[in-house]
């Protein structure tokens, strides 16, 4: 996992993070993550970047941006609010977690 840049804002984040490829949108389910290629459990993907943003004013405006690659290759990104991994899986906590 590298954290080489850290961009201001969540969407210069996701621009950067499409020019280099990631342009799967991924969502969290309860065994993984899904995109519409298919659902992957937290064996099946590696976290390459992670960046963290938290709001100046309201707690709502925090988010983690993720990007990631499937073991079939699929490079993409998931977008993470804050309390948004509450309901998940000890494995993918675990996962999201140790980026």
């Amino acid at each position: 996992m590298s954290h080489q840049v850290n961009y201001a804002t969540v969407t210069e984040a996701l621009n950067q993070l499409e020019k280099k490829g990631y342009t799967i949108n991924y969502r969290l389910s309860d065994i993984g993550i899904v995109c519409d290629e298919g659902t992957f459990s937290p064996e099946q993907f590696d976290i390459v970047e992670v960046y963290r943003y938290e709001g100046q004013t309201d707690p709502a405006d925090q988010a983690t941006v993720y990007a990631i690659e499937s073991n079939t290759g699929l490079k993409g990104v998931l977008v993470t609010g804050y309390g948004a991994t509450s309901n998940l899986s000890g494995n993918i906590l675990k996962k999201l977690s140790l980026s």
